[in-house]
């Protein structure tokens, strides 16, 4: 039997509300990982952007978090995030995943918010780069155009991309390629039936094991 690649590593998953709700990628990418043997803790607090998780913010719309194959436990609506740095400090992950990038895209603005993002990004992937921890950065996926947050495709689109090109040190994963633009329902243009985060949770778990930084620490 083959040995996975994520066994015996410890993972630490930050990021926004896809992280939040049990059937979310709290259940799906987190136990996916847990399944290659890798020791998981994620953290997802709703609506925080990249800056927010340098320090302690309150949540707006629900956190969670979820130890092994422990379940989830919901944080309550406020909970806040945790500053970066004294997480890995704490926890000294071989690597560190966000999942992040929807909360950050302004869908409700005409224009995207450019200058902003890049400063939000490079504030945390600065701090994330001092302290030298592997790290991958999910970036999101199509959803379907309109409800609630008012997604469109052709903006995550544009999200996607200043992701891949301002994330480093982190590899990017592109959650783009794993679907077609409205191909996972959803409940409200942006958060996936369970059906839907089945199938990103799994795309990102595979991606991860093939991702360059992943490699690296096999050769450790």
């Amino acid at each position: 039997m083959l040995t996975s690649v994520l066994a015996g590593l410890s993972i630490l998953i930050i990021g926004d509300s896809h992280l939040t709700t049990p059937h979310y990628l709290i259940e799906t990418l987190h136990m996916g990982l847990v399944e290659q043997g890798a020791k998981v803790h994620t953290l997802g607090v709703c609506g925080t952007n990249a800056g927010d998780w340098l320090k302690s913010v309150p949540g707006t719309c629900g956190s969670a978090e979820r130890v092994g194959s422990d379940k989830a436990k919901l944080l309550g609506r406020t909970g806040p995030t945790q500053p970066i740095t004294s997480l890995l400090d704490a926890e000294k992950p071989d690597l560190l995943i966000i999942v992040m990038g929807d909360a950050m895209a302004g869908y409700d603005k005409p224009v995207f918010p450019k200058a902003w993002a890049w400063q939000q990004i490079g504030s945390l992937t600065k701090a994330i780069g001092k302290t030298q921890t592997s790290c991958v950065w999910v970036g999101p996926a199509w959803g379907t155009e309109g409800g609630k947050y008012k997604k469109s495709f052709a903006r995550v689109e544009q999200m996607s991309a200043f992701l891949s090109a301002n994330v480093a040190p982190c590899d990017y994963i592109d959650s783009l390629k794993f679907s077609k633009p409205g191909e996972w329902a959803t409940t409200d243009g942006q958060h996936f039936t369970a059906s839907g985060y089945q199938s990103w949770g799994k795309a990102i778990t595979k991606a991860i094991t093939a991702s360059p930084v992943v490699k690296a620490l096999e050769k450790k």
